[in-house]
């Protein structure tokens, strides 16, 4: 699968300050989320040591590596799941060690889960929907009664999720049940819900597992798009090494919760440290 992205269609409306471009002739902004010396264990096993990467404003950067080696680890530290030893993460110039999912939710960080969390008996709408929740302002008792500015806030939300539905071509099935709906449409449906936060940055735990070619296909269009039409920065796990390749801009390798490679698509092809634990040994 050769996923294409077309350097001169943009949604970036101002130029950043200090941009950089890739070998792709994409440019990208200055640093949004600065990752630096995280360590992690439970007990005494080391899930991550001395891990230290960045994210630089409106590009894809993937974060690849063999089972066990950390990755979903580091995403439940950038976005509150888990709380490192060591270590501090930086997201716009604001360093925490110790923050709640809320708290990382509410500065514009979502994110999405390798197994699916959605609510079954709820339609494509409602689980949308409750992407919105932290933008909400009326109290439960408004929300309830739906009466005055709680109805007229209501709409509002639902008219932005209605757009939502409308970018991922999900308008036929916007009230069927998410349970009814096949495992790449639900995929779809969880990728809708973490952009009805609005989030700077997205973080995609792999958003294409157990996907066959053709959705495959859609869900980097959607990710590409995502990332050229609304500006947002995307961080991603991916086992599928020609989806990896094709869409990122930098990849971070990770090798037994420690970090072995980084840099472009094409320098970590070429890293013989990630060819000998990851990728293969060529002949």
């Amino acid at each position: 699968m050769k996923i294409m992205r077309d350097p001169n269609h943009s949604g970036i409306t101002a130029a950043p300050a200090t941009p950089d471009e890739t070998s792709t002739g994409r440019r990208f902004g200055d640093v949004i989320l600065d990752v630096r010396n995280i360590s992690l264990a439970f007990g005494g096993v080391k899930a991550l040591t001395d891990i230290s990467f960045d994210v630089r404003e409106h590009e894809v950067r993937a974060i690849i590596g063999p089972n066990g080696a950390g990755k979903s680890s580091m995403l439940n530290c950038i976005n509150g799941v888990y709380q490192p030893q060591h270590g501090s993460i930086t997201f716009r110039g604001k360093t925490f060690d110790h923050m709640k999912s809320r708290q990382v939710a509410e500065m514009g960080i979502a994110r999405t889960f390798q197994n699916l969390a959605l609510f079954k008996g709820m339609s494509v709408l409602d689980n949308i929907m409750t992407g919105r929740n932290l933008r909400i302002r009326s109290n439960l008792f408004l929300q309830a009664l739906r009466i005055g500015p709680a109805e007229r806030e209501e709409n509002r939300h639902r008219e932005f999720v209605e757009r939502i539905i409308d970018f991922l071509e999900i308008q036929a099935y916007r009230k069927t049940p998410v349970g009814q709906l096949p495992y790449g449409l639900q995929k779809r449906v969880d990728l809708g819900r973490a952009l009805a936060m609005e989030p700077q940055v997205l973080l995609l735990d792999e958003p294409m597992a157990g996907m066959n070619l053709e959705e495959k296909q859609d869900m980097c269009r959607f990710i590409l798009d995502v990332n050229d039409e609304f500006g947002t920065t995307v961080v991603l796990i991916e086992h599928d090494m020609g989806v990896v390749m094709d869409i990122s801009d930098r990849v971070v390798v990770l090798d037994y919760g420690k970090k072995i490679g980084d840099g472009s698509p094409d320098e970590v092809r070429e890293n013989p440290e990630v060819i000998r634990a990851y990728l293969g040994t060529s002949h």
